[in-house]
């Protein structure tokens, strides 16, 4: 997409169609991931139950999917539920859960007519079997779409999904010394898509909580204190304006400046 086609998109002189002008659509990050941190306090903030922050958190989701697709990002990871989520109350995953089913009903024509492909990553087969159902459907109805990916991380762990591919190494019979970085990315649960080049965590925590451990190896990585819920498309491109101001060497060293006058 072009700056044009994203300004007609946004609100004449609102801070959106500031940022995007600050924004080189040729040097877009091809894959940006987020952490979406911060429902918990968002809700205690406001002297409500945590369950309301999650509540909250699917308008971010929402904005956050359409405001990438439309700016042309290639890849979105957001990252929904963790294996170690498993530990909160009961009530608070049921209504994660629930919650996750309704986002699917209610936005799937949204995701259909932007063109985005949706797939899970994570170890779904271990998620309440109408939660599956939901999934598989909203992955086969999207299936045939070729704009952006939208990958959600649900029961996933950085550690888990290396673990996962190296077992399916073993499964696939691939001997050890045929084994490289290359081999071991294409059993990763994202095998075929770049890895992230930008990723964003929100509520202002500097970890990155087991998320993609692999894939962002060489991530431009940019914090906001901004809560999830409240994370919006100038978020966003706040971020994307932070990452295109960066000089990615990929762990080369910059090549020694010409002195002034040196022929």
């Amino acid at each position: 997409m072009s700056l044009e086609q994203f300004l007609e998109w946004v609100s004449p002189g609102s801070p959106e169609e500031t940022l995007a002008r600050q924004v080189d659509f040729d040097r877009l990050p091809t894959h940006v991931a987020i952490i979406m941190d911060g429902n918990g306090r968002w809700a205690a903030n406001r002297r409500l139950p945590r369950v309301e922050g999650h509540r909250a958190g699917i308008d971010a989701v929402r904005d956050a999917v359409e405001a990438s697709a439309r700016l042309g990002i290639g890849v979105l990871t957001l990252y929904a539920f963790s294996v170690e989520n498993w530990k909160r109350p009961r009530s608070e995953v049921s209504t994660l859960m629930t919650l996750l089913k309704r986002y699917l009903r209610l936005e799937l024509d949204t995701l259909l007519r932007n063109d985005i492909r949706f797939k899970v990553i994570g170890r779904p087969d271990e998620l309440p079997p109408d939660v599956r159902e939901e999934l598989t459907r909203a992955e086969a109805r999207t299936s045939g779409n070729a704009g952006m990916q939208f990958n959600i991380a649900l029961n996933y762990g950085g550690r888990a999904e290396i673990v996962d591919a190296a077992r399916r190494l073993i499964e696939a019979g691939v001997p050890a010394a045929e084994v490289d970085e290359k081999r071991l990315a294409d059993f990763l649960y994202t095998a075929g898509q770049p890895d992230p080049d930008l990723l964003i965590r929100t509520s202002g925590e500097m970890r990155v909580s087991n998320f993609l451990l692999w894939q962002i190896a060489y991530a431009e990585i940019w914090v906001t204190d901004t809560l999830w819920p409240d994370f919006r498309c100038r978020h966003l491109l706040e971020g994307i304006v932070a990452y295109q101001k960066r000089d990615r060497r990929y762990g080369g060293i910059e090549p020694p400046r010409q002195a002034i006058g040196a022929k």
